[in-house]
């Protein structure tokens, strides 16, 4: 390969070998197939306090599940079979290792959420959610126009967008209602742990990327320079875009009184 550090010639060269493309879409299956399942949890677990959150927690998980089909059907169109995923590439479960947001045992377990966990969990979602929505925004940018996974990306990238400002406006609503201070350091403690499992994640992902494709030494050493100088910004301060809140533009992104989610297609 040779060097290249744009966004989009790094991406075209993923998506259009099969192994690097199948790797992709297994990678992001996973993850959105995790969400769906979690956030379906968390609905039918939340407390009485918080039923009104449950459809949209539900609507949520919802949305997941249709983009962990949408990259599958993204697989099934070029007639190709998802892979296991490295363990050190899996972003959801490394930050339930560290503690971030609600465990799987917890949330298998048949009994109610509390306040604190409902707290928990939409301070680790905005954070997420806030990666999700700019890593979704860089690839709507390079890759919006892609004959196979445009139109996907551009559909998925508006529902991450919803699903920010939805934690935007549910946790200034539970901090109105008195629960500023924890929120703050949920917040502060997610983004801080988040910053530091995407780096590493970035770095494990474009390794694979780079042995399937053949990057040389020099050409993955610059990849890996740029995702090392994203965490040095982000841990000297750009973190911080990751815990601010303020009111989104779209209200009630969630809401019940909304149609369900988007039609599918790949």
């Amino acid at each position: 390969m040779a060097v290249k550090l744009s966004a989009r010639s790094l991406f075209r060269e993923i998506l259009d070998n099969d192994e690097s493309y199948r790797l992709f879409c297994s990678i992001a299956a996973s993850g959105e197939a995790q969400g769906g399942w979690e956030n379906g949890r968390i609905a039918a677990l939340v407390p009485d306090s918080q039923r009104d959150l449950a459809p949209k927690i539900a609507r949520h998980g919802a949305d997941e599940d249709k983009h962990g089909r949408l990259f599958m059907a993204l697989l099934n169109k070029r007639g190709l079979e998802a892979v296991r995923i490295p363990e050190d590439t899996d972003y959801t479960m490394i930050l339930e290792g560290l503690g971030i947001g609600l465990a799987h045992e917890k949330l298998r377990r048949d009994e109610q959420l509390t306040e604190r966990d409902v707290l928990a969990y939409l301070a680790h979602s905005r954070v997420t959610e806030q990666r999700a929505a700019e890593e979704m925004a860089l690839l709507k940018k390079v890759a919006g126009d892609h004959p196979e996974i445009g139109r996907a990306v551009k559909m998925i990238s508006r529902d991450e967008d919803a699903h920010l400002a939805y934690c935007h406006e549910e946790l200034l609503r539970l901090a109105g209602a008195g629960h500023g201070r924890t929120i703050r350091a949920l917040l502060r403690e997610s983004a801080l742990a988040e910053i530091k499992v995407y780096r590493d994640v970035s770095l494990a992902v474009m390794g694979q990327m780079a042995r399937i494709l053949g990057w040389s030494r020099a050409a993955f050493g610059l990849v890996a320079l740029g995702i090392h100088g994203r965490y040095v910004f982000e841990r000297l301060g750009g973190w911080r875009r990751l815990v601010r809140l303020r009111m989104p533009e779209q209200r009630d992104a969630l809401g019940t009184g909304k149609a369900g989610p988007a039609p599918e297609f790949a």
